[in-house]
């Protein structure tokens, strides 16, 4: 059986109670929301621990929204908020990922794995210090292949507010990373 094909389909469907609509929704937007979670948290475990607790917000709160065709919108907001919530409840106790005490200790294959590993924080440093617009555009542009309408519609603004803040945060992260690794980093 076929499911619908639009957002305000799917909901309907969902609010009737069929749980394969709402899974529907999830695998429609969960790139989307964990890249604005990401965006918000800077930690994979945690942006998904927030889409997660999103999506079970979203099925208890689906009679609440006003406008169906806007599912993808009220969901990112629901996971901005979470996040936000997330970061201020983990602002109480900061201590190092196990993760990283185990990259530290050694790896499977020291070389390329430390360089990826040393990559990968720069990175995760750099979209850190951007603020929480710049890098949830950039993610999503960059990371998960939206157009900058589709990111203009999902976050409210207009479209050359969305690639002004998207050209702001590429600047930024070549400045920043040109720093540490010597050189610029072209577009």
């Amino acid at each position: 059986m076929t499911m619908p094909g639009s957002d305000r389909d799917l909901v309907m469907e969902a609010l009737r109670g069929r749980t394969v609509a709402f899974e529907a929704l999830v695998r429609r937007h969960l790139r989307a929301a964990y890249a604005v979670a990401l965006a918000r948290t800077g930690s994979p475990h945690d942006a998904e621990d927030v889409c997660q607790d999103s999506f079970i917000a979203a099925l208890e709160r689906l009679k609440s929204l006003r406008d169906p065709d806007r599912f993808g919108p009220w969901l990112l907001e629901i996971v901005r908020n979470r996040s936000l919530n997330l970061i201020r409840s983990r602002r109480v106790r900061d201590a190092e990922p196990i993760e990283a005490a185990d990259r530290r200790a050694g790896g499977t294959d020291p070389g390329s794995e430390t360089e990826r590993s040393i990559l990968r924080e720069d990175l995760l440093e750099a979209l850190g210090r951007l603020d929480e617009t710049r890098r949830e555009i950039a993610l999503l542009h960059d990371v998960e292949g939206w157009r900058h309408a589709e990111i203009a519609t999902r976050l409210g603004m207009p479209e050359g507010t969305v690639r002004y803040h998207l050209h702001e945060a590429r600047r930024t992260l070549r400045e920043r990373l040109a720093v540490r690794y010597g050189k610029e980093i072209r577009e």
